[in-house]
């Protein structure tokens, strides 16, 4: 038996019904954008979209993704240690903790919880958390990391600065973790921030600096935003793909391997141009990795939801090196192997 391994036990998944269609995002965007370039540039044919409260809201979401994990793995919620939620800040109730409503919703009475922030990274940058925290104490021998993603609410479509989230979509993933599972093991983990670009976006009506009032009460329901657009195109032009790669191989480097060993690439939803790119780069197939046009980008869930489509078509099976990857404004790049099998 290999010691001193986190292997995942499983996953669970939540997904709203309602979808919102290209044709929609383009009628949404006034004449700004066609359905055929929605389609063929932002890769999106339909994305998923939230519906009736309070099934859809952020933390029911996740809370219903935790019971779907239960339900696959069949672990005990009382046997769970840590909840780590990467649930959104736009949620239900500001300033609850989603970890724990998820660990009421689900019944892990044992576990103790915390929310985690790192935006589309978040769930990558948990499970690098999770694996530390289950090799660093003894007493912690299973974690759930586990969240819901509802940010596309804020989407303006006629501002055509937010073209990079007309994809935002909705939904909750949960992934276990477990001490010495010796299988479908969790290795190296590799993260690059850029704080220059912090505030280069987010919503820019509703915090302490410009508060909602009554005149910009409609705005502010719209105001997730580009800030400084071309300081963030700039610098994103000029590193996110080279620090997106950086991510990778040192990812790899920390799992003794190299990218002619990766299987299956677990990204998160980007513009096609850059997804095929990407495939291109690390000589992959289009069918060892999910583009996930017909989902959209549901923000840190996108990696749990990759994982989880390609165990179910087989695209990982035993044997198989995954490689997740994420980034998210502010802005974080980041990756992670998975040995699975």
């Amino acid at each position: 038996m290999n010691q001193n391994n986190v292997g995942i036990v499983g996953t669970g998944i939540y997904l709203p019904k309602d979808r919102m269609q290209a044709s929609k995002i383009a009628e949404a965007t006034k004449g700004i954008w066609s359905e055929q370039a929605v389609i063929d540039k932002l890769g999106i044919r339909e994305k998923v979209v939230p519906g009736k409260l309070p099934m859809d809201g952020t933390q029911e979401m996740g809370a219903l993704a935790a019971l779907d994990a239960i339900k696959n793995t069949g672990i005990d919620p009382l046997t769970i240690d840590v909840i780590l939620s990467v649930t959104e800040e736009w949620k239900e109730y500001p300033l609850t903790t989603s970890a724990l409503y998820i660990q009421d919703r689900i019944g892990a009475l044992n576990a103790w919880g915390i929310d985690v922030q790192n935006r589309c990274c978040t769930t990558v940058s948990a499970m690098k958390m999770a694996k530390d925290m289950l090799i660093s104490d003894d007493e912690i021998n299973i974690i759930m990391v586990v969240g819901g993603y509802r940010n596309g609410d804020f989407v303006d479509y006629a501002d055509k600065d937010m073209s990079m989230m007309y994809n935002l979509g909705a939904g909750g993933g949960a992934i276990i973790l477990k001490k010495n599972h010796n299988k479908n093991i969790l290795l190296g983990s590799h993260m690059i921030s850029d704080g220059s670009l912090s505030r280069t976006a987010g919503v820019e009506i509703g915090g302490l600096c410009n508060p909602i009032t009554p005149e910009n009460l409609k705005e502010s329901k719209k105001s997730l935003r580009l800030m400084d657009p071309i300081k963030m195109k700039n610098r994103l032009n000029e590193v996110s793909m080279p620090n997106w790669y950086k991510c990778i191989d040192e990812a790899l480097r920390k799992s003794n391997m190299t990218r002619k060993d990766i299987d299956y690439l677990g990204i998160l939803h980007i513009k096609r141009s850059g997804h095929e790119a990407m495939l291109k780069e690390l000589g992959l197939t289009s069918k060892q990795s999910i583009y996930l046009e017909d989902y959209g980008h549901i923000g840190q869930i996108d990696q749990i939801l990759s994982l989880h489509l390609a165990l179910e078509t087989g695209q990982v099976k035993d044997g198989s090196v995954v490689c997740m990857l994420a980034a998210g404004i502010g802005y974080v790049w980041a990756a992670n192997i998975i040995r699975w099998g």
